[in-house]
Order: structure tokens, then sequence, then C-alpha cells
């Protein structure tokens, strides 16, 4: 078999893994939230795959990876009609790019779940699969300016992770809190199904060994070498996430939290994704206790200070941990990083990318949001979020008793 045969197949079973990601994604929303909406939650995860497929073939592609314009944006080609001239066949990266955009937009599903219109909600997710997600992607993995000053996100932790947090971020602020969420005090709102939630954890962590070694995009000569490190280092950062959160959970509530576990799992995966290839075991392990730690922290001052209500811990597991991940590169790399005799040079560009992509998805978020809200609204009407999404949104309960 040539070379080409192998790094084909290898990257579209790595975009099979990534794939079902959306699924784990649909069942951590769905168990995290109440049963009056889980069919809209899943609606939600549905479509927004489905229309972020079609848009990112017929624009976002090219705008992410077509010729570069002045390191800011690639130049759009209609229909993926251009040669990419890739080492695989050009569908084969379509394909793998299309799952990872997929991603982005399916982080904001958690944050404004239970209160969203759908039909809102589609309209956003278009947005950030044909505009928001590519343009910054091409500032890093488009030959575009972040590239450029030599920024290191090898599969994601700025690029999809944190472009998600930041616009989930913009529209939890916009769209508020569930009714009952905050009574002077914030008050808890239980999800309804934990097996769930925690189902969807595995799947997502499955899928990761899809979406950090699939990053290679090739498995053939030395790259086996590659892979093989970077399944690792993604499942120790993941497996540290949960221990970390775990004990600080049992120390702080006196009880060890299921539920925060999970998202500490989810926070090592997401802080490892950037630095995945570059940084040894025993790093990857230190990525995910801080990880781990952070998700705790990082959930309890968005609820409890700010006041901003995310159902299912996604701007802190995705924005927060994405962007710390991303600057722990800095740190850790094996070649380059502060720790390693590198200096702070790396660690400066770091931060430098991080700031920039988000603060164009948090701004672009917030201005969308905010046009939305003024124009075809964002929420639903106050008996709608009570009685639930399902009946009002889709005519159906998930839930026939």
């Amino acid at each position: 078999m040539d070379t080409k045969a192998i790094d084909t197949i290898w990257v579209l079973l790595a975009a099979v893994l990534v794939f079902f990601m959306q699924a784990g994604f649909a069942m951590v929303e769905a168990g995290f939230t109440r049963a009056k909406n889980v069919g809209n939650i899943i609606m939600k995860n549905f479509m927004d795959f489905s229309i972020g497929s079609i848009i990112f073939w017929l624009v976002g592609f090219s705008i992410m990876f077509g010729d570069d314009l002045g390191g800011f944006i690639g130049h759009a080609n209609f229909f993926f009609t251009k040669s990419y001239g890739n080492n695989i066949p050009d569908l084969a990266l379509l394909i793998f790019q299309t799952v990872f955009a997929a991603t982005a937009a399916t982080i904001v599903s958690g944050a404004m779940a239970e209160r969203t219109k759908f039909s809102t909600y589609l309209i956003f997710s278009l947005v950030i699969t044909a505009i928001i997600y590519p343009i910054s992607g091409h500032w890093v993995w488009g030959d575009g300016w972040l590239a450029g000053i030599g920024f290191h996100d090898f599969a994601g932790s700025t690029v999809v992770h944190s472009v998600g947090g930041w616009a989930a971020l913009a529209g939890a602020m916009i769209i508020g809190p569930r009714i009952g969420k905050y009574n002077g005090k914030a008050k808890a709102i239980p999800g309804h199904n934990m097996v769930l939630g925690a189902l969807g954890v595995f799947i997502l962590w499955l899928g990761w060994f899809g979406f950090n070694p699939g990053s290679t995009l090739a498995a053939s000569g030395d790259n086996v070498y590659a892979i093989a490190s970077i399944f690792v280092t993604t499942n120790l950062s993941a497996a540290a996430g949960a221990v970390a959160t775990m004990f600080v959970t049992w120390k702080k509530y006196k009880k060890p939290d299921l539920s925060m576990t999970l998202n500490g799992a989810l926070a090592g995966l997401v802080a490892i994704t950037a630095g995945c290839d570059i940084v040894s075991p025993g790093g990857a392990i230190i990525i995910g206790l801080i990880a781990g730690i952070a998700v705790v922290f990082g959930i309890e001052l968005l609820d409890q200070k700010l006041k901003i209500d995310d159902p299912v811990g996604a701007i802190t597991v995705h924005g927060i941990n994405g962007a710390m991940g991303t600057l722990l590169v800095g740190l850790f790399a094996t070649e380059g990083g502060l720790f390693y005799g590198g200096g702070f040079k790396l660690l400066g560009i770091q931060a430098i990318g991080v700031v920039a992509v988000g603060a164009w998805a948090f701004g672009m978020a917030f201005i969308l949001f905010t046009v939305l809200k003024k124009t075809v609204g964002l929420r639903v009407s106050e008996q709608e979020e009570r009685e639930g999404l399902d009946i009002h949104e889709h005519g159906q309960s998930s839930y026939n008793y």
C-alpha cells in the first residue's frame, strides 16, 4: 500500500471518530439539562452538524484554507472546486475539517440550553461555520498571520474549543440566565440523567483519539511514532483532569462530585489539544491536573460570582481551558518551552494568539447575538421556557411515559 493510501485511510478513520464526538456532545448536554428540553438539545446538535457540513463545503473551507489574503482570510472558492495540493485527497481533508468545524459550533448549544429559540440558533450555527470559525482558523492553520509568527495549536485548543467557548460566553451573557436560576444567590438546576452525561463524556474521550492524533494528517513512515505519542499525552491529560477535579470537589464539597469530575476529564482533553504533539507524558499529566483544578473554580466563578448561566459548563471547559492549554504550550513544549530552557518567546507568541482569537470570536458572536436578539428574537417566551422547549419548539416530548 502506498503512503498516500495509508495517510488517507488514517485521516478518514480519524474523521469518523471526531464525527462520533457529535453524539458525545449531544449526550452530555442532554444529560446535564432537564427532561423537558432533551429533544431540543438533540435537534440542535443534529442540525448544527447538518447545516455546518453544507456551509463549510460551500464556502467555509476555502475561507480557512484558501490562498492567503493579507494573513487574515483565505481566498473564497465556492462549492469546493479548487485543488489544494495536499498529501491526501482534497475531499479527505474537507471531511476531516468539517467535523472540526461542527465541534466549534455545537459547543455554543450547551451554554445557551433550555431558553434559546431553535430558529435563531440555526442562524448562528450557519454564521459561525461560514465566517467566524474559518477566519480565525485561517490565521493559525491556513498560513495566516498567527502561523507566520510561530503560534502553535496542533489540534485546536484555541482554533476550535476557545472559539466555541468565547462564542458561548457572548451568547450566555446576552440571552441571560434560565428562569429561577438566580434568586439572590445561584440555585442549582440539576440535569435529569447523569447516565447520559457520563456516556457522552466517554464518547468524547474516545472521539478525541481521532481529534488529536488525526491532526497529524498522515500515518505513514515516522508519523506512526507521533501518533502513538499523541494518543498517550491525550489520554494522560484527560485522566489527570478527572482525578484532579474529583479530589478538589471532594475537598470543597465533602463528596466527590460526578458532574464536575466528568467536566474535569473534558477540561484535560481540551487543554492538551494545543500541545499534544510537543509535550512529554509528564507534561501532559501536569497540564491535565491544572485543567482539572481550573474547571472547578472557573465554573464557580461564572455561576456564582458573574451570574452567567451555563447549564453544562461549556464556557469553562472549552473557553477557559482552551485558552489556558494553549498558553501552557509556552511552558511545557519540549522544544522552546520556558521550562525546557526556551525562554519566554513561545509563551509570548501563544498569549498573542489566545487574545487575538478570543477577541475575534467573542466580539463577532456578541455582535451577531445582539443583532439576532433585536431582530428575530433570541429567547423563547416565559411560558415556553417553563413548560419545555420540546413541546413548544418541536411539538413532541422526548419521554412518553
